[in-house]
């Protein structure tokens, strides 16, 4: 299987050795984002929320540019410095996914890059919104 990466100005650019994200047949591997603005490199302004928001959407950018959305995202991981905004994330999610949802794991972690509050990556399969 060919492999290639997937690279889009609409995400931040990589900040380290790594590719926004690694297609492999019809799998892509999404790195993991944090709240940066695509534009300024810098971390998002306002709180909690709009971090959360910030990597939602970072990670449709880099979806779209793989040729999915979020609807084929099958695994997602989330990295949060409190998971007191676990619910947050849940209230979030719900706005940007829908039914069935993806598989999904929440890890405390104790710092994150950048001075972020939340980070995360997942898997994709194309086609995979389709109800394939």
């Amino acid at each position: 299987m060919t492999r290639r990466t997937i690279q889009t100005d609409l995400a931040p650019q990589a900040i380290g050795t790594y590719s926004q994200a690694v297609r492999c047949g019809d799998s892509v591997y999404l790195s993991g984002q944090i709240p940066l603005v695509p534009q300024t490199m810098e971390l998002v302004d306002g709180g909690m929320e709009a971090q959360i928001r910030r990597v939602f959407d970072n990670l449709s950018a880099v979806a779209a540019a793989a040729g999915g959305g979020l609807a084929d995202v099958v695994k997602l991981n989330i990295y949060l410095i409190d998971l007191g905004q676990f619910a947050l994330v849940n209230q979030v999610m719900a706005e940007y996914f829908q039914e069935p949802y993806p598989a999904r794991a929440a890890v405390g972690v104790a710092a994150l890059p950048r001075g972020a509050q939340v980070e995360m990556d997942g898997v994709m399969v194309l086609g995979a919104g389709e109800g394939l």
